[in-house]
């Protein structure tokens, strides 16, 4: 093909390569295999190489080990990283690991492989941030391509992840951020109940996490939608949920009541905070977790 570099077989290039690839495994298979911290970080700064595009060799940055450690669930690994290194484990990594260089993904991997404790340690680092800068990182867009423009919350409410979903909101992520289809994240759980209407146990979870973090109530596109099918949504919603979600009558004194303290609460206190007040079940197991260690 033009302009592709073909490598000669015994060519140096070709065995650099090689040896990258080689390299390049070992380190996946070491995370993969839990090694301690001290042995993985001797490999990523001495020993390990992975082969870039354009023939460009390269050692990994801690935001492509972190990448590995979500994929692992090595938690010490990526304490570790996010400790040492927090602005640039949680940088863009290059086109080998993410083909989008407008965002760094670590948040999204950490809801689609369910790593909520390692996302807790990530919302952590978070917190040395302006809070500007935090909250366009919480919010922004996946890429286009892998993850369809999803925010964070929008693919925990497509995956179903309650906990990471509420350790997100808990720590400023906009109920109200559009994707790239102009969908906020209620657009995604409503469209999981009408098309899959069994199972509702998380579904529920998710859209009363939700809802308890849309203090301005639902858009007005959305209630019209909802009245539209009235009695549909009645039967998959309940009458009192529906009436509130259409617009038809306000929230209850305990979803109000619930909103306004969740509003009160830190968020570089969260979930921790939680343990302190009287809670919904769905919210129950999120504060009883084991704390991450420090």
């Amino acid at each position: 093909m033009p302009g592709t570099i073909q490598w000669e077989p015994r060519s140096p290039e070709y065995q650099s390569q090689k040896q990258c690839k080689k390299t390049s495994f070992a380190f996946y298979q070491a995370v993969r295999d839990l090694h301690p911290v001290w042995l993985l970080e001797d490999m990523r700064l001495m020993e390990v190489l992975h082969w870039e595009e354009g023939g460009i060799v390269s050692a990994y940055s801690p935001s492509e080990a972190l990448l590995y450690a979500l994929v692992h669930d090595h938690l010490p690994y990526a304490s570790y990283l996010l400790s040492h290194f927090p602005t640039d484990a949680l940088a863009v990594p290059s086109k080998s690991f993410s083909c989008c260089q407008s965002g760094a993904p670590h948040l999204n991997m950490a809801v689609r492989y369910n790593r909520l404790q390692i996302l807790q340690e990530i919302l952590r680092t978070l917190r040395t941030l302006p809070s500007k800068s935090r909250t366009l990182y919480i919010n922004q867009r996946g890429c286009q391509r892998v993850e369809g423009g999803k925010t964070p919350i929008h693919l925990a409410c497509e995956l179903q992840r309650v906990n990471c979903l509420t350790v997100l909101l808990g720590h400023g992520a906009c109920p109200y951020i559009k994707d790239c289809e102009g969908k906020i994240p209620l657009d995604y759980l409503l469209q999981l109940i009408r098309d899959s209407p069994q199972d509702m146990r998380l579904k529920r979870q998710c859209l009363d996490s939700v809802l308890l973090y849309m203090p301005g109530g639902v858009p007005l596109s959305t209630r019209q939608r909802l009245r539209e099918e009235g009695t549909a949504w009645q039967e998959l919603l309940g009458q009192d949920l529906y009436r509130w979600l259409a617009g038809i009558s306000p929230p209850t004194l305990f979803t109000i009541s619930m909103q306004t303290l969740l509003r009160a609460l830190p968020a570089h206190k969260f979930p921790e905070a939680l343990e302190e007040i009287s809670l919904p079940d769905f919210l129950r197991p999120l504060a009883l977790q084991k704390r991450v260690p420090k």
